[in-house]
């Protein structure tokens, strides 16, 4: 495909397939690959890297042998919305500890490049293969560095930023996240149904670069790391809160509905509560960045219950629509969405 312009008596071609050409090529240039059989594309942060082969796969090796946390940045890598896939594996190099090991392996995304802040999937194949149930449940966590580590998520949120699957040690295990805005899943060996889902996301940055992450007393794998990017979708942090907001909880016992008017006054929220849990029930709660923590008194009569507990909301506000993790103590859990009115 071209045009032939005739000017001067000279002809000039411009070939239409050059753009094309030009324009595949800024759609390639959002897929990263990174085959890891050498070092090359590594960032270290506090890790140890070597290039091996493992289980019949040319790799990198990474151990870390201080007690600070680190990982191993994937050079020229900036991450926001998109799919992270490879190959990963674990091997416990420390035998016999004083304490049980489980294994610890992930992938961290929109890190900081001094791993100061991260967020994380990782697995622990000990775990999968435990006979206490218990156990079994935290195959696969999330969590992000340092606002909410494993300890705060299980004990305010259990069974909610991790679950079980089917995991082995020493065995190479493919993965693939998929991000969306705020929230993430984790897809293993080829599985269409996702092992864990995170909605929402709770780090503080929405861009960084993916790291490779490795624990202590142990030998983390990794090879052929794909990275596609797509299209972010429009949200940022920093939005207030301030306002009345129609407001819907879906909940393993049903919907309630009501109505937070809510009142910032820098970090600090206060406001009231009306609807299906109470009304004029006084909120208070906390503002960081856009993202909300807010709590009241709740009362309700559910079926031939009655009484009254501790109500939690806690998430995003993204201009006027809001959403996140919710729970009524001695009630009920699930997921929040709210709207503001005009």
């Amino acid at each position: 495909m071209f045009r032939v312009i005739r000017a001067g008596g000279r002809v000039l071609a411009v070939f239409a397939i050059l753009l094309v050409s030009a324009s595949f090529a800024g759609a390639q240039s959002k897929v990263q690959t990174f085959a890891l059989s050498d070092t090359q594309d590594l960032v270290l942060v506090n890790v140890k890297a070597e290039a091996v082969e493992y289980k019949g796969r040319k790799c990198v090796r990474l151990t870390n042998a201080t007690d600070k946390d680190g990982f191993a940045l994937l050079r020229g890598t900036e991450f926001q919305d998109g799919t992270i896939e490879g190959n990963i594996a674990l091997k416990i190099s420390s035998p016999p500890l004083p304490f049980r090991m489980p294994g610890f392996v992930g992938i961290a995304f929109r890190a900081r490049p001094d791993a100061s802040r991260y967020e994380l999937f990782y697995l622990r194949p000990g775990n999968a293969e435990s006979d206490d149930q218990a156990m079994r449940n935290h195959s696969v966590q999330y969590v992000s560095v340092p606002d909410f580590d494993w300890y705060k998520l299980r004990r305010e949120w259990p069974w909610v930023y991790e679950s079980y699957t089917d995991l082995q040690m020493e065995t190479w295990t493919k993965f693939r996240i998929a991000v969306k805005g705020r929230s993430a899943r984790l897809y293993l060996n080829g599985s269409e149904s996702p092992s864990l889902v995170v909605d929402p996301l709770l780090g503080r940055d929405l861009r960084g670069p993916v790291a490779l992450w490795p624990y202590p007393y142990e030998e983390a794998y990794f090879s052929n790391v794909r990275i596609t990017n797509s299209t972010p979708l429009p949200v940022k942090n920093g939005s207030d809160s301030s306002g009345a907001w129609l407001t819907r909880l879906s909940t393993d016992v049903g919907t309630f509905s009501g109505t937070l008017q809510l009142k910032r006054d820098g970090p600090k929220i206060t406001g009231v509560w009306s609807g299906d849990l109470g009304q004029a029930r006084p909120i208070t709660g906390t503002w960081r960045d856009g993202y909300v923590d807010l709590s009241f008194d709740a009362q309700w009569k559910f079926l031939q219950l009655q009484g009254h507990g501790a109500a939690t909301l806690a998430g995003w506000i993204d201009g006027d629509s809001a959403g996140g993790r919710m729970r009524v103590e001695g009630l009920t859990a699930g997921g929040w969405t709210a709207t503001r009115k005009p």
